[in-house]
């Protein structure tokens, strides 16, 4: 059975770089990709890709990173700040996690196998 390959539209504009190296991301695409504040910005061979940073549904981790740093006696405001210190070092691991499974994957050899990550069930 054949699989369809996800179709990619893509569409381009030319933009300014100010002095300053600032760009201006145009409306249509800042609305429909749903930019807020804040965008990735990602180096990939030679190209340059920027894209709204995704929201993150980090309740998982969050509990996850409270319950080990309340073992550890943390309490008030430094519970808190340790927290916060904590839950900013999750995205930059999972994205060198994808980095080196992007790696691996292009040299095309053999990983370790799930079991070996998560052990059996």
């Amino acid at each position: 059975m054949a699989t369809a390959a996800k179709e990619t539209h893509m569409e381009r504009k030319l933009i300014r770089i100010s002095s300053k190296r600032q760009v201006t991301i145009p409306q249509r695409y800042f609305d429909r990709l749903g930019f807020g504040q804040e965008a990735e910005c990602i180096l990939r061979g030679d190209e340059l890709i920027i894209r709204p940073i995704a929201t993150q549904n980090d309740g998982a981790f969050s509990e996850q990173i409270l319950a080990d740093l309340i073992a550890q006696g943390y309490n008030g405001e430094e519970l808190l700040e340790r927290f916060k210190a904590a839950r900013k070092k999750v995205r930059p691991a999972v994205m060198r996690m994808i980095e080196e499974a992007d790696a691996l994957a292009a040299s095309h050899q053999k990983g370790p196998s799930l079991d070996d990550l998560f052990g059996e069930e």
